[in-house]
């Protein structure tokens, strides 16, 4: 009986076998081997190539180049060039590399340290604990005085620097090796990326360096203000006065660049960015795209996972500081509102900027700048609203309600902002997704009876004008020319409409009455359209249950008893309801004032 196997499962038992072999070869002196093993290498870099090396298989041959052995130095390249890892690489194969590093009798030689850097470049975004490198860059640090593995080291510090990293004895340290080294351009690379950390420690003058700052800045806003020219965003951001929120997120600098790449500071209007879209090298730091129009134009228009994956390792470096207590508050929130203005820029809370802010809210206990907290997840994704819920807006009511009415007019601006920007979605998309009416549905059906709530502890024209915001919101997304075919109505709830029904102030009263009209057209519509022979998402008369669409038209003949009839509370009408009054509400109307009782129902 033939069984068919995995053409991937196959490479890979066969790599097992062959990096075993390999293995047992190393611990022989070449001239005393039964057998050559190059062709055995020669296979296993091939098949490496191809299929990539499992976890296991990735950590032996980590092991294998960076303790000593009997292999040649060109065999031991050949498979450092060839470590394909097919997952994330484990904390244990990093700090083996680490390790490995620096002058010693049993250390790899320095050509083969240089390529174990280089292959560290290339994968640090794979990381299974990115922290990894992070906690030991005092270890890579001081390896910088060997000159054979400085270039690629220099490159990796750049990549994994962050604020809490630079410290006035690492940048005299750097200095101090420049001036020894004839200003080596790897070690001036790293050194720019200090100064956007801490420019006046760098500077032998801070408080000269500070007032020249100040006169800079001020000239600069007099001659942006002066000038007739607007801004167009395709030149690097250079702020003159780094301020302490500015030094969180480091400018865009490119030490490392290919012969025929070009560098984002080359860049002066658009038609150079346009012509060198393809060959812009990205920045040491690719966290600038927060603070960087230009970055952020290029990594817009030339999507890349990787990219994504380092902005993402940053941001959890962030998470992590905060776990652990290394970031003060002041600079978390800072970096919050370089958050802000980056979302707000691009229009969208991208997925690693989720996912960061589903890993943070759990932790946060409301204090600080919630308007800047508000205002990004304001930008969420049109998602299933069961998972949003749990992961980003039940942490975050948790977090933010306090039982006030200010807690709760904040939380339902966000969700009317949030429902503002989901209609700009779905008005400027192609075609509209098959969960958009499910989504927007649990949004209305969440905010009911917040809304509700706050009408009843702040009976104030103020927060019911609020309150009416979200609504019309709503009906301007079911009442849109293309929407109202794909999105249902979702009511409000009946004690919400009569109390803001009757209000003592007539705008709320206009509102209450202008967002049941777009209903009412919205219901005819949908009542006038046969359902199609084939399954679709679009509205029709089968979207509405009878029983639904009957307590809509009591609410509008409860209106029409009102306004017309002077009948508010009688429900003997066909459709009325009342206005939902119970039978006891309605006796104690009319033991309190009899003569009003006759007049509204009869």
């Amino acid at each position: 009986m033939e069984t068919d196997i995995d053409p991937a499962s196959a490479g890979h038992q066969e790599i097992r076998l062959l990096v075993d072999e390999v293995i047992e070869s190393s611990k022989i002196p070449a001239k005393t081997r039964a057998t050559n093993v190059k062709p055995t290498i020669a296979s296993l870099t091939s098949l490496s190539y191809e299929w990539g090396l499992l976890p296991g298989t990735l950590d032996d041959l980590i092991i294998l180049v960076t303790t000593p052995n009997h292999l040649d130095q060109a065999s031991q390249a050949a498979i450092i060039r060839n470590l394909y890892p097919v997952a994330p690489i484990s904390r244990k194969s990093v700090l083996q590399v680490i390790s490995c590093l620096g002058h010693g009798a049993l250390k790899p030689s320095l050509t083969l340290q240089a390529a174990l850097l280089k292959w560290l470049i290339t994968v640090h975004n794979t990381l299974e604990s990115p922290q990894t490198l992070s906690q030991t860059y005092s270890v890579l640090f001081n390896l910088l005085d060997t000159a054979a593995t400085r270039p690629n080291l220099s490159h990796l510090l750049a990549l994994i620097t962050r604020r809490k990293h630079v410290q006035p004895f690492r940048i005299q340290a750097l200095l101090n090796l420049s001036r020894q080294t004839g200003n080596d351009p790897s070690l001036i690379g790293l050194l720019r990326v200090f100064k956007d950390y801490y420019p006046e420690v760098i500077h032998p003058d801070p408080q000269w360096r500070a007032r020249l700052d100040e006169i800079q800045d001020a000239h600069l806003h007099q001659t942006e203000k002066g000038t007739l020219r607007p801004r167009d965003g395709f030149r690097v951001h250079r702020p003159i006065s780094r301020s302490t929120r500015n030094r969180i997120i480091p400018v865009v600098h490119t030490s490392y660049v290919a012969e025929n790449a070009v560098t984002l500071e080359e860049i002066e209007n658009v038609a150079s960015f346009v012509k060198n879209l393809d060959k812009l090298e990205l920045p040491n730091q690719l966290v600038a795209v927060l603070a960087d129009p230009l970055l952020q134009k290029l990594m817009l228009l030339r999507p890349d996972g990787e990219s994504e994956q380092r902005l993402a390792n940053w941001l959890n470096g962030v998470l992590q500081d905060v776990r652990d207590g290394d970031a003060d508050e002041n600079t978390f929130f800072d970096m919050l509102d370089i958050l802000r203005e980056y979302v707000v820029s691009i229009k969208n809370l991208p997925p690693l900027l989720l996912d960061f802010f589903a890993r943070f809210l759990p932790l946060w206990d409301g204090s600080g700048r919630r308007d800047a907290m508000f205002e990004i997840l304001s930008y969420s994704p049109l998602l299933d609203f069961k998972g949003l819920y749990k992961h980003i807006f039940q942490p975050l009511e948790a977090a933010t309600l306090d039982n006030t009415p200010e807690s709760l007019l904040a939380l339902l601006a966000l969700y009317k902002n949030l429902l503002h920007h989901w209609t700009i979605v779905l008005e400027s998309s192609d075609t509209v997704p098959d969960h958009a009416s499910g989504t927007i549905t649990a949004l209305v059906r969440h905010v009911n009876p917040l809304a509700l709530t706050l009408c009843q502890t702040c009976p104030s024209v103020s927060s019911r004008s609020a309150i009416l915001d979200f609504y019309e919101q709503n009906a301007r997304l079911v009442s849109h020319q293309v929407l109202k075919h794909y999105i249902c109505i979702e009511l409000p709830p009946s004690s919400l409409i009569y109390i803001l029904f009757f209000s003592s102030s007539v705008a709320i009263v206009s509102r209450m009455c202008a967002i049941l009209a777009f209903y009412k057209k919205g219901f005819e519509m949908a009542m006038l359209t046969r359902p199609g022979r084939e399954k679709s998402n679009r509205i029709d008369s089968t979207s509405y249950n009878r029983t639904f669409v009957s307590l809509f038209n009591g609410y509008l003949m409860d209106m029409c008893n009102c306004f017309w009839r002077g009948r508010a509370f009688t429900n003997s009408d066909p459709n009325a309801l009342g206005c939902s009054y119970s039978s006891i509400s309605l006796l104690i109307v009319t033991l309190a004032t009899p003569e009003l009782a006759k007049q509204t129902m009869y």
